[in-house]
C-alpha cells in the first residue's frame, strides 16, 4: 500500500481530462506531498510522465490493479518547480488543411492512441503514441516539416518539445487537433 495525500478519481475520463484534474489536485497539495491519480485512459500513463517533466513534478511510478492505473505524483517544491513550458510553433487546424490541400511536403505525426487513431485520422499521418515516441524517433527525419496532432493540442504540445530537445529544428503543434478537424476521412 503507497501512502498518498490525496486520491484524484480520473476513471473514464479521456485526455485532456486526467492531466487537468491532476493539474488542479497537485496545486492544493504542500510541496513534497503524493497524488494517486487513478485513471483508465491507457494513454494516462505517457501523459502524465510528460506533464510531471515539463512542469518540474516527480512521477514515481504506475500501479496497475485490474483495468485501473494508480499513478503517483510528487508535488515539487518551489525551488524544483518550473513554469510549464508551451511549444513556441502552433498552428490552428485549417492551416494545416490548406498544407495539405497545397499538397506541401510535410510529415503529420498523430501521437494519441492506437485507438483513437484507427477510428479518426488525418490521412497520410504517422501514428506515433505519445508514449512511443523516444524509442520511435529514428522512424521521422530531423530536417522535415513536422506537424504533431493529437486530441487537444495538450499531448501534441509536450510531443513538440520532446522533438525539439531531440533537434528536430522544424516542429508545429497543431491545435485544436482532433477533437475538431473537420474533414474526416
Amino acid at each position: 500500500m503507497i501512502k498518498t495525500d490525496n486520491v484524484l478519481d480520473a476513471k473514464g475520463l479521456a485526455c485532456p481530462m486526467p492531466i487537468v484534474k491532476t493539474k488542479k489536485a497537485v496545486k492544493e497539495l504542500l510541496p513534497g506531498q503524493v497524488v494517486e491519480v487513478q485513471a483508465t485512459d491507457k494513454g494516462s500513463t505517457a501523459d502524465l510522465q510528460a506533464w510531471a517533466k515539463s512542469a518540474g513534478h516527480q512521477y514515481l511510478g504506475t500501479v496497475e490493479e485490474g483495468n485501473v492505473l494508480k499513478h503517483y505524483v510528487r508535488k515539487a517544491s518551489s525551488a524544483e518547480e518550473k513554469e510549464e513550458i508551451k511549444h513556441p510553433h502552433v498552428i490552428k487546424n485549417d492551416e494545416l488543411q490548406n498544407k495539405l490541400n497545397a499538397k506541401e511536403d510535410i510529415v503529420v505525426v498523430d501521437v494519441r492512441e492506437q485507438a483513437e487513431y484507427a477510428f479518426h485520422h488525418i490521412p497520410g499521418a504517422i501514428s506515433i503514441p505519445l508514449g512511443e515516441l523516444e524509442s520511435r524517433l529514428e522512424e521521422l527525419n530531423k530536417e522535415d516539416d513536422v506537424y504533431v496532432v493529437c486530441r487537444t493540442g495538450n499531448r501534441s504540445d509536450l510531443a513538440a518539445q520532446k522533438l525539439a530537445e531531440k533537434g528536430f529544428s522544424k516542429v508545429t503543434n497543431v491545435i485544436p487537433g482532433m477533437s475538431q478537424w473537420e474533414n474526416n476521412q
